[in-house]
């Protein structure tokens, strides 16, 4: 196939390259559209009839100003761009639809082409870039990789819309009518759209990584990565390879690289609960990698670039850590961008009626059974506990409920009963033993609520609760499997 002087394919053209079939032969109602963009007559007419002829419908817009109020009302599944044009130039025009559709791909093509023109090109996001006069082969090749690249990008698109909308249907809701919860919900509305660090503090299950999900879930982030890390919940020695990674053979057990927390949430969120635990070498780690936006893996020679937004938890009074010299007071203005206070329990009692349904209704779906109502009178009773477990001990408590009470409704003397397991004189016990004619199925509701309540009350730390049970923690995590035992909220 020869092109003649002015640089346009002599015709007529020649019948379809056999190894190329019909592009995109599954489309049976429509087919890809194409953009032309060309400042030059003849060669956008060149490329609509070589385009028309593989049966691609095909647009054409004369300069930069027209190709942009093109592809603004009207979507495209390609835009071949021609580099030389007048203002605004062919260059411009790609890094416009790189920042407002960066799904559509574009393929630029230019009769001066240079090696630092197509780099250039590359970077601002063109999927190719070809010489005119292009090689037929090769121009409806790398138009049909392109269109299949589109597809696949608007595909991921959806997939990802799919998956956060899921992910929003399965996120619980920050529950609470009361003024301390109101001012956390409108807190989270205001700072999870920014880039802000933030420091939510509040006792054991208050539900404060319920907040950090909630602002990973409203950010501009919330199709990235939520990467969460139980400061608390690993060993000193381990926590800077936890976080940073480490390079195979760095230390003893090395056998392999490992991809850190802040590796893997990059362009995400990463959670640090229970960051006042964290050890002061790990601080001043995290300090940097805050400042600088590189981690360099436990025994590498080479800094790499992360893009994380932390948010971080604490039950503890970090200025009473820093006083006490076990905290950081740069790390801690450095995390503590904004500051939220998730309050227990026991000071917003009047939500413990809401609280109580919306937790019976999940926690009745979750196990399969029939949901049971709470009388006033036990909704009354719930809520003149202290509840030092807070929202998790709550939880427990109606899970325990529900499981246990074969009445029609819940009352108050279940609630007396079963707040506390064993307070009085062995009720509950012998409700439990009576739900069980089989050994083996007693015994193990035994070991699964036992074992719920010794993580419940090592804040789900796996290592102390098998170190406090007697058990080897590779057997605890066999039976946290075993009985489909997970942290909620």
């Amino acid at each position: 196939m020869q092109w003649d002087a002015e640089g346009l394919l002599e015709r007529p053209f020649p019948l379809r390259p056999p190894e190329l079939g019909t592009p995109n032969a599954d489309l049976e109602t429509r087919m890809p559209t194409i953009l032309v963009v060309d400042d030059e007559a003849s060669i956008r007419r060149t490329l609509r009839e070589i385009l028309e002829y593989e049966d691609y419908d095909v647009e054409e817009a004369v300069d930069g100003k027209e190709a942009l109020e093109a592809i603004r009302s009207a979507p495209y599944d390609l835009v071949l761009l021609d580099v030389k044009m007048p203002e605004p130039d062919g260059m411009d025009v790609l890094k416009t639809i790189a920042d407002e559709m960066p799904e559509m791909p574009v393929v630029m093509i230019s009769g001066h082409g240079t090696i630092e023109t197509a780099v250039e090109a590359t970077k601002l996001g063109a999927y190719d870039f070809i010489e005119k006069p292009p090689d037929l082969n090769r121009l409806l090749l790398t138009v049909r990789n392109a269109l299949d690249h589109g597809e696949l990008e608007t595909q991921n698109r959806r997939m990802r819309q799919t998956i956060t909308e899921r992910n929003a249907d399965d996120l619980p809701e920050i529950i609470g009518e009361g003024e301390a919860i109101t001012r956390i919900k409108n807190k989270v509305q205001r700072v999870a759209p920014t880039e802000a660090r933030v420091l939510i503090s509040g006792e054991n299950g208050t539900g404060k990584e319920l907040v950090a999900k909630w602002i990973h879930h409203l950010s501009d982030r919330a199709e990235g990565p939520l990467v969460d890390v139980n400061c608390a919940a690993i060993p000193s020695e381990l926590i800077e390879s936890e976080l940073f990674g480490h390079e195979e053979g760095s230390f003893t057990g090395a056998t392999e690289q490992r991809i850190g927390k802040f590796e893997q949430a990059h362009e995400g969120t990463l959670f640090l609960d229970e960051v006042g635990d964290m050890s002061l070498s790990a601080q001043a780690k995290v300090l940097r990698v805050l400042q600088e936006d590189q981690i360099r893996r436990v025994g590498g020679d080479r800094s790499i670039e992360v893009d994380v937004r932390v948010v971080a938890a604490t039950n503890k009074d970090l200025m009473e850590e820093i006083e006490e010299g076990t905290f950081r007071e740069d790390l801690y203005h450095r995390i503590g961008v904004i500051l939220i206070e998730v309050p227990p329990l026991r000071e917003r009692r009047d939500d413990i009626p809401l609280i109580t349904r919306h937790l019976a209704k999940r926690i009745a779906r979750r196990n399969g059974l029939e949901p049971v109502p709470f009388s006033d009178d036990a909704l009354q009773q719930l809520t003149q506990y202290e509840w030092r477990g807070n929202v998790r001990e709550l939880q427990n408590v109606i899970e325990r409920l529900l499981i246990l009470v074969d009445d029609d409704a819940i009352e108050a003397r279940h609630v007396k009963r079963f707040v506390n397991p064993g307070a009085d004189s062995g009720g509950p016990t012998r409700d439990l033993l009576a739900r069980y004619d089989d050994f083996m199925d007693a015994r193990d509701q035994f070991e699964k609520l036992f074992i719920e309540h010794q993580l419940h009350e090592h804040d789900w730390n796996v290592s102390q609760t098998a170190e406090t049970i007697g058990i080897q923690r590779s057997h605890l995590y066999n039976k946290l499997n075993k009985y489909d035992i997970e942290r909620e909220e």
